[in-house]
Formats: C-alpha cells, structure tokens, sequence
C-alpha cells in the first residue's frame, strides 16, 4: 500500500505547470486524500484499485494523471488514448464536465458515447481524432462491432464505480472490452464499496496494482446524520408518513427520495406532484433528453425534490443536497453508502433518513452489518400518524380485509337510484327489506345447523375431535346465500 503522505498542495503531486494553472483557474486549492494518493500512484505507470467515501474527489483523482498522460504524444483518428468506462449515461456526462473545467490549457477532444442520443453526432467526435472516450458499456461496444471504433490505441483505462459495473452484470462486457484493449495498458479502478466477491472479479483485470484505501470499505461520512424511523409497508401509509417528513424537516433545502423500482418511482412522483410538491423523477427507462433536462433543473433549484432509482445514487456531484430519504431499504447494502453519499458532501452537513416497513428489517440488518453502525430511530410524536412496528401489520390487515369485503350491490343500486330520483319506491324497499331478512335467517339456520352437529360430536366422546377438530372453522360460519326468485 501506498505510504501514507500529506501533501498541503497540487504542487507537491508532480503534477505540470500546465495542469496546475488549470487547476487553480478552476478553483481547487488543496488536494484530497484520495487525490493526493492516487494522482502519484497513477504517474508513476502502476494500476491502481481506489477505494474511497463518495464526495471524497475521485474524479479529479483519475483527470488530473490523464492530463499528465496526454501531455506527451498525439492522438490518431478513431484511435483514442485514453477510456473511461462509467455505469450510467449521468455519470459519465458529469465526467465529461470535470474535464471540461480542466481542460482549459490543453484543448483536448473529448467524446461522449452513452445511449439515447445521436450516434452519428458521436461517430462525428471519433473521426475527428477523439483524445478522451468517455463511455458506458454498451454503447461502446455498439461503435466497436460497427467498425467505427479501434481500441488498439488506449494507453490509460478507467473504471469509474468499479464495483456497481461488474455487480450490475457488466462483466461480460468489461471482460470484452479488456481483450481488446493493448497489452500492457494502465488501469485505474476507483469506487467507494468493494466487497469480496468484487474484488476477485477486480484482480483478473488489475495486474499488481497499488491499493489506495482512504477509508474503511463502505464507510459513511460523518457529516450525514443517519436516521430510519418505522412504517407499514402499505405504501399509501409510507407516502403519507414521506409527506409529513419533508414538511417537518428543519433546513430542507432540497432531497433526493431513492425508490428501489422505477414504478414506485413514477407511482410517487405523480403522488408528491399532486400534493403541491415540486418534483422531478429520474429512473432508467426515462430517454436522455429527460433525464438530462430533470437533472439540469435539481441543480439549478428549479425543482427542489427528485425521486430517483439507484441510477441517481452513484457519483452524481450535486454539491448542496441537503436530505436524503430512502422511500424503500436498499435491496443490496452497498447502495445504501451511495445512496446518502448524494448530501454530506465535500465536508458539508446532510441529513438521511430510511423510511423501515414492517418486512424491510432483513435489509436494515444487512446495511447496518455494512457500515458498522445504528442508524438513529426518530421520535414519531410530532407526526400526527405514524404507525409503529405493531400497529403496521393491523393496519395491513384492516386495509386488507376490507379490500375483500364484497360490496352490497342491492343497497348500490337503491342508493344510485336515490340520487338520480331523491327518493325510492316504498315497496321497492320492502321488497328489499324481506329478501335480506330471508338472508339473516338461513345463514343463521346453517349457523345452528353446523353448531348442533359441533355440539353432538363433543357429548358423545368429549375426547376424540370430529370431522376437523373440537371447534368450528371460521370459513364454515359464514352466511349462506339463498338465491331467491
């Protein structure tokens, strides 16, 4: 592992002129820890594996060494240096925006190749002799196979959230992508959760690399406060409870609600919508325009709430999130970190808070497990109605039965009626009047009738059950309908 040094400046990095006047016209000042490991690492030649807390700064981490690399030498068309792999289009746009901030002194080309937008414009950006790719999986393999791509040229790979490329079923694709690249390339994998089923997957692509781990795997910032308060799981009582807790909350400026699917994000966007609030939704089967355009207006204020999927939850740089609620316990832990990593960032406070249904304590186990740590239960007194764990299932069940009850169509009818005349004919009501008092008195018939045969059975032998036991089912005591002429 890499000795651990404090540098106080970019300087000190060995970093050029050239790149450190583009860092200081951009605003950095100090690097940060990961920044001040990784960047001497990544210079020297060796791969390496960056394990750090989000909003720790692991972009500039592998921009600045790419800007050192790209100094020296030329680019060819179709055949780019230097590939940066990322598991979202979002994530990869806002890749291409750190460049773009730092890329002042060096006028490097850059070219996006993520789905939902035009592939000529991006065949356009290859032919003109791209520096940079900046990709996610799919797409770039689309270029390959249409023979408007050549991988033969790539100094430098990057694989940015490592561990939520290969865990989302990448690994076809990033074993693919591998084998076309030039022997003796240098990666750089960064992420800030790396189990160790992930990390086996990691050393078939890393060929001794450098370990730089800031902080312990799935750590979470400290300065993000980690709440969970209890609810049913029936999710008109858990958008309810969400409602009250973002009009209670103290210093909300703006929240990102995670929904583990996109349909509950849709159901909840179009519930918060119309409740007054202003909402945007993000998910993965939304097409990029708007996906980029909800995004563009989270960060400018426009909207102040953005339901998302876990398309939202990896390294998506919003600075001044304030809460962050989690509508469903993360199926997977390791989302859990990314998911509240979107506040507390760059050493900002935040606040996140997990809304725990009656049948999501397993996963509430398993992210604490993770993190080492209990997340604080709220004080429920200042909501009006929150169930707690004993009350959740009686309102389930409450709720549920009444969904099972079959409506009286006779008194529908009649009250129909009355509203459309104001009033009923008498003997239309009497007439109703006799058919459910014949009802009331057959279903108690059958009552008596199966009470009897219960009663016998138990005087003849009060030890031996009859039929199904000493008691009488509660499906057998319901009223017996009579058809009537």
């Amino acid at each position: 592992m890499w000795d651990v040094v404090d540098f106080m400046d970019f300087a000190s990095l060995g970093l050029s002129h050239k790149i450190l006047s583009a860092v200081k016209a951009a605003g950095y000042t100090s690097p940060t820890p990961i920044q001040s490991r990784a960047v001497p690492a990544a210079l020297s030649g060796r791969d390496v594996l960056g394990i750090a807390q989000t909003g720790t700064g692991k972009t500039g981490a592998f921009v600045l060494p790419i800007l050192s690399r790209l100094e020296k030498g030329r680019t060819r068309a179709r055949m780019p240096r230097i590939l940066i792999i990322e598991p979202t289009r979002e994530l990869a746009s806002q890749v291409v925006d750190a460049l773009s901030l730092l890329n002042s002194q060096h006028k490097l080309t850059v070219a996006l190749l993520i789905g939902g937008v035009s592939f000529e414009e991006q065949l356009n950006k290859i032919n003109q002799g791209a520096d940079v790719l900046i990709a996610t999986p799919g797409r770039l393999l689309d270029h390959f196979e249409r023979g408007t791509l050549l991988l033969t040229g790539i100094e430098l790979l990057v694989i940015d959230e490592a561990d939520r490329l290969l865990d989302m079923g990448f690994v076809p694709d990033i074993e693919r992508i591998c084998k076309l690249l030039p022997f003796g390339h240098q990666t750089l994998f960064f992420s800030a959760t790396m189990p160790l089923e992930i990390q086996r997957l990691v050393s078939t692509f890393l060929r001794d690399p450098e370990r730089i781990e800031i902080t312990p795997p799935s750590s979470v910032a400290s300065t993000v406060s980690q709440n969970a308060i209890s609810v049913s799981d029936e999710p008109k009582v858990k958008r309810d409870v969400l409602r009250k807790l973002i009009n209670n909350a103290e210093g909300l400026r703006n929240a990102i609600i995670f929904c583990n699917r996109k349909r509950d994000v849709a159901v909840l966007f179009r519930s918060l919508q119309c409740h007054g609030f202003n909402v945007g939704a993000l998910h993965g089967d939304m097409d990029q325009c708007n996906r980029t355009e909800t995004l563009e207006a989270f960060r400018s204020g426009e909207k102040t709430l953005l339901v998302a999927s876990d398309v939202a939850a990896r390294g998506l740089d919003i600075r001044d999130v304030s809460h962050v609620f989690n509508f469903d316990v993360p199926t997977h832990a390791e989302d859990y970190v990314h998911r509240i990593g979107r506040t507390g960032r760059a050493g900002r406070v935040g606040m996140a808070i997990t809304l725990v249904a009656t049948n999501e304590h397993k996963q509430l186990i398993a992210l604490e497990t993770l993190i080492k740590d209990k997340l604080t239960w709220l004080n429920q007194k200042n909501l009006s109605h929150v169930p707690s764990l004993s009350e959740s299932s009686e309102v389930k069940n409450e709720i549920r039965g009444k969904s099972l009850r079959r409506p009286d169509r006779r008194r529908q009818r009649i009250a129909s009626f009355r509203t459309r005349s104001g009033a009923v004919d008498a003997s239309s009501e009497s007439k109703l009047e006799k058919e459910e008092k014949t009802e009331r008195s057959g279903a108690s018939a059958g009552a008596s009738s199966l009470r009897s045969v219960s009663d016998r059975s138990q005087s003849d032998n009060d030890n031996t059950p009859v039929g199904l036991g000493d008691h009488v089912p509660a499906f057998l005591m319901q009223p017996i309908l009579i058809a009537l002429e």
